[in-house]
């Protein structure tokens, strides 16, 4: 039985070093405290529980990698100066 959930929202930016793909992404990260003390977090993106993004490892676009996680909005202000 787990207790002490705590919910925060995160968003992080992400760059194919292989082939220059960028995207954003936002997690819901519900952190949990079980009976023994232990925490855990649990990773929501689009209401779908999915890994860390900090192990992601493939970019969806070319399925390769590596990937560089930025901070948040990096990809987008990118955006702005290549249109």
């Amino acid at each position: 039985m787990e207790r002490d959930t705590e919910t925060i929202h995160e968003a992080y930016s992400f760059v194919c070093l292989h082939c220059g793909h960028g995207w954003e992404e936002e997690y819901e990260i519900r952190h949990t405290n079980d009976l023994a003390g232990h925490r855990r977090a649990e990773y929501f993106s689009h209401g779908r529980r999915v890994p860390s993004p900090l192990t992601l490892a493939d970019c969806p676009d070319c399925n390769r990698g590596p990937i560089r996680i930025l901070r948040p909005g990096r990809v987008k202000n990118a955006r702005t100066y290549l249109a």
